[in-house]
């Protein structure tokens, strides 16, 4: 889950805070440290406040056991104190950031590339088994019809907007948990990518699995379709790594960072079913505050389980004909 904050505006913060809170309420195990979940979340975001006045995003990741939270922010970057500073009650800060490293399981201090810093931190909170994040089969009843497709292969603006559920996806999540939303996106990246790889195919008359550099075309030329710019920097046996100076979403995607799963999914689904699975890991985002994007695919499965942050897909069965 994502979040989009305006840190000058304390009542903003507050109400995040509790959000998170109550998230985190609804799915974790009895058992959980909440208590201290909610000192981490809240010294985070008291942290943007005080030092990076501006707009600041909060993601919540729930793939593995414990949530992982990351804060955004494009303030002026610092160092984690290692230590509580010798004068508890002066006014410089400090003991926010140490707090939270003795609560959490673990905690990163990253620079952004456009200035100011993304905080990484293990909320000590668990929950139900793994989620299975394979893409079932697909379903094409409210698919873009073929009919649809440009020469090249592509659909446009309209009809891939139709078909994302992105507010459907987070209603889901807040109501039903991160599994049942998993789920339902990887269903959706699965459908609308592999609509997309079908005219692909018969346009460049391609049959069996893409080839690395064939998915990294396909990736590409489905985003310049929707006003992405997105390039490849690089395609091998072993990974597929994009940039992407625009998003198809515009400014709109810094107040609705959600959108980028999207992404995630429609490119997870396609490397998994032409390798056998696919890890895709969202190093920079538009959405908070990257000057670029920066996609990396990791092919086969190879690399499951590796990254925290990473979203997991696995192959799907084979689709039945399309008519």
């Amino acid at each position: 889950m994502d979040w989009y904050l305006e840190s000058g505006n304390p009542a903003a913060v507050s109400d995040l805070r509790h959000e998170i809170g109550d998230y985190l309420r609804r799915h974790a195990l009895a058992g959980s440290d909440l208590a201290g979940a909610d000192v981490a979340v809240s010294e985070l975001l008291s942290n943007v406040v005080l030092h990076a006045p501006g707009p600041a995003w909060a993601h919540l990741d729930w793939d593995g056991e414990r949530p992982l939270l990351a804060v955004h922010d494009l303030g002026a970057g610092f160092e984690p104190a290692a230590t509580l500073p010798d004068d508890l009650l002066s006014a410089s800060g400090g003991r926010g950031l140490f707090i939270v490293s003795n609560v959490a399981g673990w905690m990163t201090v990253a620079a952004k590339r456009a200035g100011g810093s993304k905080v990484t931190v293990a909320l000590p909170v668990t929950r139900t088994a793994d989620p299975d994040l394979t893409p079932p089969e697909r379903r094409v009843s409210s698919l873009p019809a073929p009919q649809e497709a440009r020469a090249d292969g592509t659909f446009g603006r309209e009809s891939f907007l139709r078909a994302l559920v992105v507010q459907l996806a987070e209603a889901v999540e807040r109501n039903e948990g991160p599994d049942a939303a998993a789920a339902a996106v990887a269903q959706v990246g699965a459908d609308v990518g592999g609509r997309m790889e079908d005219e692909y195919r018969r346009v460049e008359g391609i049959v069996g699995d893409l080839r690395p550099a064939q998915i990294a075309d396909l990736y590409v030329r489905l985003k310049a379709a929707i006003d992405g710019d997105f390039y490849v920097i690089e395609a091998d046996d072993e990974r597929i790594v994009l940039g992407s100076r625009a998003c198809p979403f515009g400014d709109v995607v810094r107040r609705a960072p959600g959108l980028c799963r999207m992404t995630s999914s429609v490119f997870g689904g396609i490397a998994a079913r032409n390798t056998g699975g696919s890890s895709v890991v969202l190093e920079e985002r538009i959405a908070l505050g990257d000057p670029e994007c920066r996609v990396v695919v990791w092919l086969r499965g190879a690399r499951r389980g590796e990254w925290g942050a990473a979203h997991e897909y696995a192959a799907a069965p084979a689709p039945p004909a399309l008519d």
